[in-house]
Order: structure tokens, then sequence, then C-alpha cells
């Protein structure tokens, strides 16, 4: 559906603002704001419920509303109010008329552009049993897969009103795919067996037919909501993981000269998951700040940027000096000015203020409104884990580790989730657990240097002193320079003093030099 008014042209499909010269660049909260007061011109809304509908469940501030109406106004030239006006005391009006132009879901209409982001429609799944009442079960968990799909803000994702168009209908993905210019579809059936349900799903490239991913969940109808919860979570975290990944892979095939904002972050992600290697943390950097460049409104790009910092300290590969603090800083910053309901930006800036800056404080609150904000975003419970660790409240650390593990049980980063959960448990004296943690970590990134630190210290604090120096050998090789004295530089910002004495009582009897 297109609304028209003020010779503007809010088109829903493609998400997009376009004036008589072509698309107007709005964010996403504010393109929302926008839509709603389209939809009720002539109507008082007040600020209230702009911001119970455009910010649901969420805790915000008038001053998030008030930027989304300065950024319209400036988007759309109107300093003088005249399209939308501020009523004081009671909200704002968008002055019509407002006309409505239907989409014609028809392939000889011309077919939808993609998006610059990965795009994503959720078919209505179809019910196999022979209760009618099926479809109720159905029809609520899309709802809920498109809800939580649409957290994510990286992807683009088709509202339910146009994907429920093709309720009923056969209609091949491919078609699909142009009707409503996406790249990715998932359909999925819900067959009933007395009191046992199946649901099974799978995602399709709608430009090649591919299937990328399937799964089936047998559950229970005693709890019919919960059933629907974990279903939704399963299939959203797996979606979001695999389309991640083969946009990457989309992206490293695409030609150089041709890389946008978002091309240029995606190759930075390739790199970041090279997970132990300085030369491609550095590579990840530059490319961020090269997506910045070209976008210096990509919250996500400072986030990522700030917390590539955070690596070179984890892994030791450089000194972070004063200058590189501030511009941490800045990074963070901006990425929270920006990304105020983006929990990548929101979770990568806590990280990087936490482990490099050692402000515990702010990460904590940026990294529990990241979830808030997505709570099926499984980095953000990653790094709510070292978090946690930092504060020294290990059993929740383990908790939010273990969280972020299932979410995405593929992560090319494991190695580092294990490690967290190694770091977790040896705060909380389990030295054992911790050296089976450390151990798995090192299967996954043999030269991982904070898996390294922890194992050699668990082995050596459970007794194991041979283990724990075959770790601190290995360790010595990749950085030479390590001591005692100086091991903090590498070490979280861990709040209590007897975890870091207990840290390093562990390495020096693995055989670390004061």
């Amino acid at each position: 559906m297109k609304l028209i008014f003020s010779a503007l042209t809010l088109d829903m499909q493609r998400f997009g603002l376009f004036g008589p010269t072509g698309q107007i660049r709005l964010r996403p909260k504010s393109f929302e704001v926008l839509r709603y007061l389209a939809e009720r011109p002539g109507q008082t809304v007040t600020k209230d419920e702009l911001i119970a509908a455009i910010w649901p469940n969420v805790t915000v501030s008038e001053e998030s509303l008030t930027r989304c109406i300065s950024d319209i106004r400036l988007a759309i030239g109107d300093p003088a109010q005249e399209i939308i006006k501020t009523l004081p005391k009671r909200g704002y009006l968008l002055e019509g008329p407002v006309s409505r132009e239907e989409d014609q879901l028809d392939p000889s209409a011309g077919n939808l552009t993609l998006p610059d982001r990965p795009s994503i429609a959720v078919l209505p799944f179809v019910n196999l049993s022979a209760d009618p009442e099926q479809d109720f079960f159905a029809d609520g968990m899309v709802d809920d897969i498109i809800t939580a799909l649409s957290h994510f803000k990286a992807l683009f994702v088709i509202a339910r009103n146009s994907s429920f168009t093709y309720k009923g209908r056969a209609v091949d993905v491919k078609q699909i795919g142009r009707e409503l210019g996406v790249r990715y579809v998932l359909e999925g059936s819900v067959r009933k067996a007395a009191d046992r349900v199946r649901i099974t799903g799978q995602l399709i490239d709608t430009t090649s037919g591919a299937h990328l991913w399937a799964n089936r969940i047998d559950g229970s109808l005693g709890d019919i909501f919960d059933l629907q919860d974990q279903v939704t979570e399963s299939v959203v975290s797996a979606i979001a993981s695999v389309v991640e990944k083969v946009e990457i892979e989309r992206a490293r095939r695409k030609l150089k000269p041709s890389l946008d904002a978002h091309a240029l972050y995606l190759h930075g992600m390739a790199k970041v998951y090279q997970f132990a290697s300085q030369q491609a943390n550095e590579e990840a950097l530059r490319l961020f700040y090269r997506a910045i460049e070209l976008d210096p409104d990509f919250a996500s790009a400072y986030g990522r940027a700030a917390s590539c910092y955070a690596r070179f300290k984890a892994d030791g590969w450089i000194a972070i000096t004063p200058d590189e603090i501030t511009e941490v800083k800045r990074l963070a910053r901006k990425a929270i000015e920006l990304g105020r309901d983006d929990a990548i930006a929101l979770s990568a800036s806590g990280w990087a203020l936490a482990f490099v800056v050692g402000d515990l404080g702010a990460a904590a609150d940026l990294v529990d409104r990241a979830l808030v904000l997505n709570s099926n975003l499984a980095e953000a419970w990653r790094f709510s884990g070292w978090v946690k660790s930092w504060l020294g409240e290990s059993e929740a650390a383990i908790e939010r580790f273990a969280r972020a593990m299932r979410l995405d049980p593929l992560d090319p980063r494991m190695g580092g989730l294990r490690s967290g959960v190694a770091h977790a448990h040896f705060f909380a004296g389990h030295y054992d657990e911790a050296a089976g943690w450390a151990a798995m970590a090192l299967q996954d990134s043999p030269d991982f240097q904070p898996a390294l630190r922890i194992a050699a210290a668990s082995n050596a604090m459970a007794g194991r002193l041979e283990q724990a120096r075959r770790s601190m050998a290995r360790l010595r090789e990749l950085n030479p320079m390590l001591l005692v004295s100086n091991m903090k530089d590498g070490l979280g910002p861990y709040q209590k003093a007897e975890n870091v004495s207990r840290y390093e009582e562990g390495l020096r009897q693995a055989g670390l030099p004061e």
C-alpha cells in the first residue's frame, strides 16, 4: 500500500519515502512515526499514543519522539510545520488529504526492486490438521515470528497484511519474491495428532529456489502459548543466523567497485568471524570505517568498529592508548545516539565500553536495553554474559552464555562463547568445569589467547600442572611479552579484586613469569 500526500509517497512494501526527485532517507522509527500520522490525516494523535504504537513494550522518553518529528520535518522540508503540526500539550497532526493506493500483486505489473537490506516474507503456515482451530494457532505463531524478525534492524521484513494475501493460495516462491520484492521466504506447516503438534519450517532463496534451512519441532498442546514461544525463538534465531551467513557470502562475491555501505559492513563481519586473526580484525575495522564514511548514520557500523578495539585488547595484539580509548567512547556514543532502537549497535557498544573504557554501569544498561529490544539476538546474550562475569555474577553469566549458545548453536565465534563459560566457572570456583569448557573453546580456536589463559589458570588451580604449562607455553609463543605484572592489560574489568588475584595466582602456577 502507498500513502500519498503533499507530493510525497510512503511506500509500505519498499519501506521508503519518495518525493518528486526520488527516495528520501528516513530512519526506521521516523518512518514509522510518519506512517502512523499519515494513516490518520487530520486527526490529533497524542504523544502517549505515538510512543505506545512505535515503541511497544519499551520505555522511551518523549525525546525519542521529538527527534523523530524533527527528522521527518527536515527530510520533507517542513520547517514551518505546514504538513505536520505540533498541537501544544495535545500531540501532532498531519494535514490532509492523504490518498491510498493499493499495491497490485500481479507479476505483469512489474517486479519490486530488492531493498538494500536482506529481505524476508513469512508466509501463513499451512494447517495440515483436520481441526480448523489450528488455523488460529498457526496464524498466531506467524504473527509472533514476523514481530520477532522485525526486531532485527538488519532485516527488511514484509508486514503481515501483505504476507497473508497468500493464505490458501498455491504460489511459487519465485513469484512471491518478485511480487513482494524479497530475497527470502519462510514457509511452514502445522500438523496436530491427539495432544501433540508438529511444526515444520523452511527458508527459501526466492531468486534460486534453493532451500537454505529447514527444521521440525514437536511439542505438546498442553500449554499452547509456551509452545508458540518455543517455536518462535527457535525459528527466528536460526533464520537470523542463516541469513547473516548467506548475505556475508553474497557480499564476498560482489565486485569491489560496487560495494555500498551495507556490503562493506558485511565484508567487515566476514573478517570478524575469522576470530583469532589480528590481520582480519584490522581489516574489519577498516571496512566498518569505510561503511561509516558512506553512511554516517550507520549505527551498527559504529558499534562494530568500537568492538574491534575490544578484540585488539582481548587478544593482546596492541596496547590500547588513551587516544584509542577516546575513539572507542566516540564510536560508542555515535552508535547509541543513532541506534537507540538497534540492539546490535547497543550491545556491541556496551561490550566495548565495558572492556576498553571500563564503564561497567553504562555497559550493563546498554546490553539490557538491547535484550529488551531483541530477546532473540544471540550476541547480545553473549556480551551480557561477559558483563555479568566482570560484575562478579558468575551464575548469571553462565546462564546468559548458555542462552546465546542455544540461540545460535552454529555461531562461528563459538570458541569465544565457550571461553566465556570457562571464565564464569573459574570465578565461581568450578575449576574442573572451567578447564573442560576451555578445552572445548580451544578446539574451535586453538590460538585464542583468552581461552589459552583460562585453560592455563583453570588446570593449574585444579592441580593439573602439566596441562596448565602446555597451555602457558603456547600462550607465551603467541605473546612473549605477557607477564603477571602486565596481564591486567588484556583482562576484563573485573570488579572484585579477589577474582583478579585468583586469576594471577593460577597463571603464576602455570608458569607465567612475574
